[in-house]
């Protein structure tokens, strides 16, 4: 397809930038935690990430956390207009999925969008489509992204509401998440597409056992 200005601006800036991702703490696990093995590092803090929520697929269908996670996936929270960080993250987890997709591994690469004024079902397919085919758009009004966010205690903040061309803070992270199950682990910026792959396929190898 076709590359309007503003993505093919986009797709040369995540070529170049990088940035630093926060830290997620959490709990997870304990003495009957499967994914044990496929850690790395140590994990602290308290309470559990993930939730049920309610988002606009790119297709602008209403869906669920249940349709959206119908096998492994890994879940990120930024927007299109994002000049450089988004599109680096989204292009490293892409590359990642295609490195599963080589190891016989189906895992689904989840955009949230926090730009609810912006991000058209339309704007989320070009984005999506210039990304990776199977990657899935999503969505929503002000209060569903807000539940979404929480839910997975991600941070955005609008710098200048009103204002068309506005930058948007946010969080960093990607998350793992199993049907079922829910949330497993999370990955900072800094993680390679072929650490992802790895870790991932732990993961999910330690999921098809345990059923």
């Amino acid at each position: 397809m076709a590359l309007t200005p503003r993505f093919a601006a986009i797709l040369a800036s995540a070529a170049v930038v990088a940035g630093l991702g926060a830290t997620v703490l959490f709990t997870q696990g304990g003495d009957e935690d499967i994914f044990a093995q496929c850690r790395r590092g140590v994990v602290g803090g308290t309470g559990q990430l993930g939730g049920p929520f309610t988002l606009v697929s790119e297709t602008g269908a209403t869906v669920t956390d249940k349709d959206v996670f119908t096998k492994p996936s890994l879940l990120y929270f930024g927007y299109t207009y994002c000049p450089d960080v988004c599109p680096l993250d989204s292009s490293r987890n892409a590359e990642a999925v295609t490195l599963l997709d080589e190891r016989g591994y189906d895992v689904t690469p989840v955009f949230v969008s926090v730009d609810s004024e912006r991000d058209t079902p339309e704007l989320l397919t070009e984005f999506t489509e210039i990304m990776h085919p199977k990657m899935l758009g999503l969505s929503g009004s002000a209060e569903q992204i807000a539940v979404a966010s929480k839910a997975y205690r991600t941070y955005f903040k609008v710098q200048n509401p009103g204002d068309p061309y506005t930058l948007i803070d946010h969080s960093t992270q990607t998350y793992l998440v199993f049907p079922e199950i829910g949330f497993v682990e999370f990955f900072n910026r800094d993680t390679t597409p072929e650490q992802m792959a790895e870790q991932v396929s732990c993961f999910v190898d330690a999921w098809k056992n345990s059923q």
